[in-house]
């Protein structure tokens, strides 16, 4: 039988030479990964199940990004139990205040993760991954204990829907417009348990931070993962990060496909998804006027160096509204440490921004940002569910870095064209 990107990777580490949509398989994992709010949790199931070690201290990856640096008592619990367990199983890969950074970021930005790679991570977000020609998905953390000790899990073999990309993005339109735009056409469930595969001239004009962005988000239209044919732009960017080999996998020309969808990528719009699902999506032209009382730059999603440069473009010698909150946070610390090396963080701060050490913080209403009842935010996280980033009254819209940029200068939503 024919198949997908997703099932030759799934089937080469399930030691098979095929696999089939719905069958159940034990494969081995490349790396397995926890937060510091799932982390703790795996832990305690590690232990109650009575394992001594990790199976490979080198391939098990620990970042304190969600609540670090720690927000409260329970936070700093959370932190301290990782931190112990890490140390005591001489954990490789574990990042804490100072070398940490939001999870998804950080691990393709140390090469952790190359094409060909079977990752689980107990975050939704991990399908991050796919971006690089890896299979990568969320998992429990139950999952994650039992993958921390064996090195391997079981899977349902996903169907695909097939994205064929054509034509380039124009300017100021990015990977966030992109899957705004695709789960607001196949719906928060339209992609359920199946694997989203991303191919086509088009690619080859999508930016890493792209890819990256539309893999993440792949879980908010229900898919098990997402995953972008390797080019020469993938294999550049290992090559960059990682001194392991890339494992190339590309789906046979008669792969079984649930679905296949074409687009042109020169007619998307600047997009956002209006409260309270990533699907409800409606161009800029659509959105109308919506006074804003917070702006959020940054996250697993949108955090990248291209993301804040781009944000910096458009705010670069204005000032953000009165009454408007703009919070900036890097995804990383080299990220930081670019963004202030090139100047980006001086536009920030004159603008009226204020610039936040790598965290997850506000996008989960954890701290750095949490919204009260009421108020209004433009963010460029991943979710705007009801409560996501504070109070239940609250409302969260999900946009680009541009247009997250514009609005926090105009006090309401707005294209980057008004600026």
């Amino acid at each position: 039988m024919e198949m997908t990107m997703t099932q030759k990777i799934l089937a080469a580490h399930a030691g098979l030479d095929q696999v089939v949509p719905g069958q159940l398989i034990l494969a081995k994992t490349d790396r397995v990964l926890g937060n510091d709010i799932t982390s703790p949790v795996a832990i305690r199931e590690f232990n109650k199940l009575g394992f001594s070690d990790v199976f490979d201290k080198d391939k098990v990856t620990m970042v304190m990004d969600h609540f670090a640096p720690n927000k409260d008592i329970k936070a700093a619990i959370q932190c301290q139990t990782c931190r112990n367990f890490c140390r005591e199983k001489e954990i490789t890969h574990f990042y804490d205040v100072g070398a940490m950074g939001i999870e998804h970021a950080l691990l393709p930005e140390k090469g952790l993760v190359v094409s060909g790679d079977l990752v689980v991570g107990a975050d939704s977000h991990t399908c991050t991954y796919g971006a690089l020609g890896a299979f990568s998905t969320g998992v429990g953390s139950t999952d994650m204990a039992c993958a921390m000790a064996v090195g391997k899990l079981w899977f349902k073999v996903p169907s695909a829907l097939r994205f064929v990309l054509k034509g380039k993005l124009k300017p100021h339109v990015s990977g966030k417009d992109v899957i705004l735009h695709i789960i607001g056409m196949i719906g928060v469930d339209g992609a359920l348990y199946k694997s989203m595969e991303f191919t086509g001239e088009g690619v080859a004009s999508l930016s890493m931070a792209d890819r990256l962005t539309i893999c993440n988000m792949a879980i908010e239209a229900g898919g098990k993962n997402g995953i972008f044919e390797v080019d020469q732009t993938t294999l550049d960017y290992v090559r960059q990060h990682s001194g392991r080999q890339p494992r190339v996998y590309k789906a046979d020309p008669d792969a079984s496909y649930e679905k296949t969808y074409e687009i042109d990528l020169s007619t998307i719009r600047p997009t956002v998804a209006f409260p309270h699902l990533p699907g409800n999506a409606r161009t800029i032209d659509q959105v109308g006027d919506v006074k804003i009382d917070q702006v959020v730059i940054g996250s697993c999603t949108n955090g990248f160096y291209e993301n804040l440069e781009e944000a910096a473009s458009i705010i670069r010698g204005h000032k953000i509204a009165k009454g408007v909150r703009c919070i900036v946070i890097p995804a990383t610390q080299a990220i930081y440490l670019k963004a202030m090396e090139n100047g980006l963080l001086r536009d920030f701060v004159e603008a009226g921004c204020v610039v936040s050490t790598p965290t997850c913080g506000p996008c989960l209403g954890g701290y750095m940002g949490v919204l009260a009842p009421g108020e209004v935010c433009v963010s460029t996280t991943n979710r705007n569910f009801i409560g996501r980033m504070g109070d239940k009254s609250s409302k969260v819209y999900l946009a680009s870095p541009a247009v997250a940029a514009a609005s926090a200068i105009k006090g309401r939503i707005a294209s980057f064209e008004e600026v």
